[in-house]
């Protein structure tokens, strides 16, 4: 495995770079105000007609143990003896997230498939029923990674690399097939739960309107304080810990709006009646032992070390974090020492199973790592 990794800047051309090597795989992370992003993408698809390109918005580009913003980091990948294959589903033609996941999956074929990595729409999809349909697809031999597009904070526009296009709506899955290649992953949070576990009573796939018999956002104002006038900004700092039943390990859940007049909470995945859940709060120690814990975890998952590690952690990490924000991606370097290209983004939702003997989930607030290799 190859690989090489660069930042462009507004005013920097295409036209000046030029790999020494042929990829199989070049991944983008993009600013989602980078204005040249399409002359860019059409340009580096001519450039290399035969390689995979893809990648998504963000709501922040992580290169190397940097966080930086209004940039396009590029990451290209040339495989010895592994192959790889791109298929896509745009959100605009289903009425279901969970039919897109399946069709979406089912398209990929499952001969010596190792792995599948997801980039997906951000604000349209329902990212439960995305991989819940994908789940379904998919054998439970193969590990599914990935994320939603992010927007920075503002919720207002995402978008998918594909080849030469940058696109709305769309959903890319790239299959990784060859029994040379190694992959390890896990996903971790950090966050303190805190109060006593309550009962959903009243919801509708992703929107709460009832916990206890209450009213959502009236209870949930309640534990906020001064910081309830914030919202929905201030929720990304109180997301709330999901568990599906007794025997369930916890998800996190991200808040995204609130409708006054309903009084109720639209939230970044889905919170089913019957489920239990709890208001979090950050630690700022925490969410980088958090990260930390999670390269360990995917660390203790591969059998060489890995050659290029992608991160993708949520974008109310990045809100807590602050100017602390590269010391979880520094926390992560540590942990799997100086020879891997580490790369990704901050985004609007975390793709992975919780390690290895998990199936894949949708996540918030979480730091997910998926590291690559070949023997």
């Amino acid at each position: 495995m190859r690989t090489f990794q660069t930042v462009f800047s507004s005013g920097d051309k295409i036209s000046d770079f030029n790999l020494d090597f042929q990829p199989d795989l070049i991944l983008l992370f993009i600013a989602p105000h980078f204005e040249s992003r399409n002359s860019f993408v059409e340009q580096l698809a001519e450039k290399y007609p035969s390689c995979i390109i893809s990648g998504c918005s963000t709501s922040g580009e992580i290169m190397d143990v940097e966080v930086v913003d209004n940039s396009i980091v590029l990451n290209a990948i040339s495989f010895e003896k592994s192959e790889v294959r791109m298929v896509s589903r745009n959100i605009a033609d289903y009425t279901s997230s969970t039919t897109l996941g399946e069709e979406l999956i089912s398209e990929l074929s499952n001969e010596d498939l190792q792995h599948v990595l997801i980039f997906s729409e951000g604000l349209l999809i329902n990212g439960d029923d995305l991989v819940s349909g994908i789940v379904t697809a998919i054998p439970p031999s193969v590990g599914v990674t990935g994320g939603l597009a992010g927007d920075g904070t503002e919720f207002q526009n995402t978008f998918v690399v594909k080849n030469s296009k940058v696109l709305k709506g769309e959903v890319v899955a790239i299959g990784m097939y060859g029994s040379s290649l190694r992959v390890g992953y896990s996903s971790r949070g950090g966050w303190n739960s805190f109060g006593i576990e309550r009962r959903v009573t009243k919801s509708d796939k992703n929107i709460l309107y009832e916990i206890d018999g209450q009213p959502a956002l009236q209870l949930y104002k309640s534990f906020l304080g001064d910081k309830a006038e914030e919202l929905p900004g201030s929720g990304l700092l109180f997301p709330l810990s999901l568990r599906l039943d007794e025997e369930s390990t916890p998800l996190v859940r991200t808040l995204l709006t609130v409708d006054e007049e309903e009084q109720s909470i639209t939230f970044a995945g889905n919170i089913p009646e019957g489920s239990s859940v709890r208001l979090m709060k950050a630690n700022v120690n925490r969410l980088i032992d958090g990260a930390e814990d999670s390269a360990q975890s995917t660390k203790n998952a591969m059998t060489e070390d890995p050659e290029f590690a992608l991160l993708i952690s949520c974008v109310g990490r990045r809100v807590v974090l602050k100017q602390l924000v590269e010391e979880e991606v520094e926390a992560v370097r540590e942990v799997l020492g100086d020879k891997p290209v580490i790369s990704g983004f901050y985004s609007y939702g975390e793709l992975a199973p919780f390690d290895v003997d998990h199936s894949c989930q949708l996540h918030n607030q979480t730091m997910t790592i998926t590291t690559f290799s070949e023997i």
